[in-house]
C-alpha cells in the first residue's frame, strides 16, 4: 500500500493550490479517502472526506466554500482543490484511506502547504 501526496508549496494569501494523492498497491475504488492536516506545533486536523464512489463529501467548517475534494478512480488519485488560501491553512497535508467507517489504516508522507506573503 502506498499513498503519495504532491502539489504543495508556498502561496500568497488568497491564492490556490491543487493537491494530489496517488494510490498504489490496493483497490483504490474500494476505500473512503480523506485529507488530514497538521499545522506547526498542533495536532492532526481532519479536513475533508469522500467516499469510495465519489459521494458522501464532507468538510471541516473552516474550509467549507474554499476547498473541494474529488477523486478519479480510473487514475487511482485523490485531489484537494484549495482556493482563497489563508495563513491558517499552513500545514502538512496528508491523505489517508479507510475501509467504510473503520479507522484510517494507511497514510501518505504528506505535502507541505505554506500560505504567507
Amino acid at each position: 500500500v502506498q499513498l503519495v501526496e504532491s502539489g504543495g508549496g508556498l502561496v500568497q494569501p488568497g491564492g490556490s493550490l491543487r493537491l494530489s494523492c496517488t494510490a498504489s498497491g490496493f483497490t483504490f475504488s474500494y476505500y473512503h479517502m480523506s485529507w488530514v492536516r497538521q499545522a506547526p506545533g498542533k495536532g492532526l486536523e481532519w479536513v475533508s472526506e469522500i467516499n469510495s464512489g465519489g459521494g458522501g463529501i464532507d468538510y471541516t467548517d473552516s474550509v467549507k466554500g474554499r476547498f473541494t475534494i474529488s477523486r478519479d478512480n480510473t487514475k487511482n488519485t485523490l485531489y484537494l482543490q484549495m482556493n482563497n488560501l489563508k495563513p491558517e491553512d499552513t500545514a502538512l497535508y496528508y491523505c489517508a484511506r479507510r475501509w467504510a467507517e473503520l479507522p484510517y489504516d494507511s497514510w501518505g508522507q504528506g505535502t507541505q502547504v505554506t500560505v504567507s506573503s
